[in-house]
């Protein structure tokens, strides 16, 4: 098998492992009786203590490396805790108040919102595909959210809400942590990220003032969550982006929402209607266009180099 192919089929199985933890988020709060709340504090925590005492036993030196100089500090506290910790917790959010699909594909304007910022940092307007993949992505939102009605909303306003502020915070830990992914391994990143939000919402929720006590298919459920959603899915994603580049990857993590939409549907009985589909098929444009988009303004560089 090629890089590229190896590539895809890591990239579309760490979406699809992303997609199926938000299905089985989706379970633990309608099946189950949890709350978020109660959840993403665990998950998070869990997780966090798993990537750490990994790289702990690895390498310890290089575990706590990061602490040891103020702007190295204060880059992981805002990438963990408004980026990473954030994003998580206000995807499970919108996963309780909508859908595992819905919650996906609006957490999936982040490549919009990117280029948006990009175009301002760099003073330029929006070039013509950029227009288009902007305009794709509002219809797309547009379709899921209200299915074609000017005069109702299919989704809650607080689940849009925190659908959109979830792809904000993943703008914050895409672009923000270059100077930490030079010295560090990212997995690692997402260690102490986890860790401090694990924290942070533990302080925060208080989740054992909730009184919840999880049956043996929530236990099951939380591990499914952790494994699933973050040890596993986050190793697959970055081993195919390693091999095919960011690009790609992103489009071929379109398998999270397909996934999400899929489950949600036929296991869990969540409504998917035609406009859902229409939408989802906007956005998956919207992919493919910046994803073409970017090869074409890579391709020059690329051919400098092999020539010279």
């Amino acid at each position: 098998m090629s890089d590229r192919a190896k590539g895809a089929v890591l990239t579309m199985f760490g979406g699809a492992c992303w997609g199926i933890s938000g299905c089985v988020g989706q379970y633990l709060f309608t099946r189950q009786g949890m709350d978020s709340t109660w959840l993403v504090p665990i998950r998070l925590g869990l997780a966090g203590l798993i990537l750490c005492a990994w790289y702990g036993v690895k390498n310890w030196r290089l575990l706590i490396d990061p602490w040891r100089t103020k702007r190295n500090a204060r880059d992981l506290i805002i990438y963990g805790l408004a980026g990473v910790s954030c994003c998580q917790f206000l995807y499970f959010l919108t996963i309780q108040l909508s859908t595992a699909g819905t919650a996906t594909i609006l957490q999936d304007l982040s490549p919009v919102l990117i280029l948006g910022i990009t175009c301002l940092m760099n003073r330029r307007g929006p070039r013509p595909f950029e227009v288009m993949s902007v305009m794709l992505a509002l219809i797309g939102v547009f379709l899921l959210t209200t299915h074609g009605s000017l005069t109702s909303l299919a989704v809650s306003p607080a689940a849009l809400v925190s659908g959109v502020l979830s792809a904000f915070c993943v703008v914050i830990y895409t672009m923000w942590p270059k100077n930490l992914q030079k010295q560090y391994p990212t997995p690692m990143l997402q260690g102490w990220a986890f860790l401090m939000g694990g924290t942070m919402f533990t302080l925060i929720f208080r989740p054992w003032q909730l009184h919840y006590r999880p049956t043996a298919a929530g236990v099951l459920g939380i591990a499914a969550v952790v494994l699933i959603g973050n040890v596993l899915a986050f190793s697959c994603y970055m081993s195919g982006v390693k091999l095919i580049g960011p690009q790609k990857s992103s489009l071929y993590s379109f398998a999270e929402p397909v996934t999400a939409a899929i489950i949600s549907t036929l296991v869990l009985g969540s409504p998917f209607t035609a406009w859902d589909a229409l939408g989802f098929v906007c956005i998956f444009l919207m992919l493919v266009l910046l994803r073409l988009s970017g090869e074409r303004k890579a391709a020059p560089s690329h051919a400098v180099h092999q020539h010279g």
